[in-house]
């Protein structure tokens, strides 16, 4: 859980950049939204969540 609310606000906070730079247009990051509305009813939603879940289980055990 607190793996998906830390995505969530960085994928937010570059959203935000992007806007205010003018890289990223609102009907874009609308798009974007939907589609991983969508993406979270299909049958792929596990896979992906599975795969961020093992990224950010290799990520965390690096020692630096």
């Amino acid at each position: 859980m607190a793996i998906s609310i830390s995505i969530v606000l960085l994928l937010l906070v570059l959203a935000v950049i992007f806007l205010r730079n003018g890289g990223l247009k609102l009907s874009h990051a609308v798009v974007c939204a939907l589609l991983g509305f969508y993406l979270a009813s299909t049958s792929m939603a596990p896979t992906i969540q599975e795969g961020i879940a093992a990224t950010a289980n290799v990520v965390g055990s690096l020692r630096p």
